[in-house]
């Protein structure tokens, strides 16, 4: 097998390991229908390959809210004046790093970007909306949308041909 390219077992890894990444290696393995030692060795190359880009755990929000609170998730639609590549990469650099934007996608057709933001109450919410959005003389328009309960939370891709 080349260095840069996966197989069917690569692929079945990175479907199990999409569904619940915290199994064992011993139950990583079974369910993929490899040895531990294969599968411990295919789940660090696909590391390197930076197929994996990182491991993260989902947090359960209504178990979370009973000792947190219940926070402030809004699905965010940014739309720019001015949608130049530098500019696009500029808002790009601008928000990502921060803390609250949980994820940043560029889009189309439509607004420009679609952010996942989570605050603890609105008024973090509009602290972050004057820090990323109010601040920044290129965004033209901003439309939030505020979960209200988390339906679903699946695996990203299939990964099957």
């Amino acid at each position: 097998m080349e260095s840069d390219s996966i197989d069917e077992a690569d692929r079945r890894l990175l479907e199990l390991l999409q569904e619940d990444a915290g199994r064992s290696n011993q139950d990583l393995a079974a369910a993929a229908h490899l040895s531990a030692p294969t599968s411990l060795r295919r789940v660090r190359r696909l590391h390197q390959l930076g197929l994996i880009e990182r491991v993260v755990a989902i947090l359960q929000p209504e178990r979370l809210a009973a000792l947190l609170g219940h926070g402030l998730t809004a699905i965010v639609e940014v739309t720019l004046d001015r949608q130049g590549a530098d500019l696009q990469d500029a808002f790009e650099a601008r928000v990502a790093p921060d803390p609250a934007v949980q994820q940043c996608y560029r889009v189309s057709p439509g607004p420009d970007f679609i952010l996942v933001v989570h605050c603890a109450d609105m008024p973090a919410y509009l602290a972050l909306a004057q820090r990323l959005f109010t601040s920044d003389a290129n965004v033209r328009n901003v439309k939030a949308f505020f979960s209200t309960r988390r339906a679903k939370f699946a695996p990203q891709l299939p990964i099957r041909r």
